[in-house]
């Protein structure tokens, strides 16, 4: 059976990264019979999760594992997009991968009492007069990463103003449909939903959640996605 290696569910979402959530929906989506294993980080390909094991055949990075699994299984995430479609799900979800992505990052690793809430729990194995040093460490890596991406050098306002217009593109691009590019989900949907819901979890305070629930169709889509795939996940977010 395919293996999904993964960090495992926290703050009330599927799994810590949004971007093992999408390749957990990219399984789904495809009706593939898989496992998921939390033990993988420390054996990852690029240093990150997630990963798949396919018969032996491992695969790192989440937009990787879709064009693995068209390959192999021939299955084809965007059936009924016309080819314009096509093209403007793959840059929509890029531009998701890219602009929020960042946000959520700065958000819960640069803040501190976000970071108490949630990244500190990351670091409980390693021995406590250690544990301080280790996290200085990457939360400075993490600072200078976002800082050389560019999220990093806005100013709060600034910045407030580049997420309300992503929220409300994601929003003008969704309108009143269930999914953002039809009546049944597609490639770009697995990582909407990661991202989006990512976003939204309020286990921190963030800016790019507050901009989302501006908009009740970006709510009630992720609020559908949770029910129709992770329907445990769900029920946990609502207790």
């Amino acid at each position: 059976m395919l293996t999904l290696y993964t960090f495992g569910p926290a703050f009330g979402l599927p799994d810590a990264s949004p971007f093992v959530v999408k390749a957990e929906m990219l399984l789904k989506f495809a009706g593939l019979p898989y496992r998921t294993d939390r033990g993988g980080f420390r054996r990852a390909p690029k240093g990150k999760l997630p990963y798949i094991n396919d018969d032996g055949q491992i695969v790192a990075d989440s937009t990787l594992i879709r064009l693995h699994i068209e390959r192999k299984y021939g299955f084809d995430f965007d059936a009924g997009l016309t080819p314009e479609q096509r093209g403007a799900a793959w840059m929509f979800e890029k531009a998701l991968e890219d602009h929020f992505y960042w946000h959520v990052v700065q958000a819960r690793w640069c803040d501190d009492e976000n970071f108490a809430r949630g990244p500190a729990s990351f670091f409980k194995s390693i021995p406590w007069p250690v544990r301080p040093v280790a996290q200085a460490v990457i939360r400075r890596k993490i600072r200078n990463t976002l800082h050389g991406q560019g999220t990093g050098r806005y100013q709060p306002e600034e910045q407030r103003q580049l997420l309300a217009r992503g929220a409300q593109a994601a929003a003008q691009m969704l309108g009143d449909k269930p999914y953002f590019f039809g009546e049944t989900p597609c490639g770009a949907d697995a990582t909407a939903f990661g991202f989006i819901a990512g976003a939204m979890t309020p286990s921190f305070r963030q800016p790019l959640r507050d901009e989302i629930e501006n908009h009740p169709n970006l709510t009630a889509y992720v609020a559908r996605m949770r029910r129709r795939f992770f329907p445990d996940a769900a029920q946990g977010a609502s207790a």
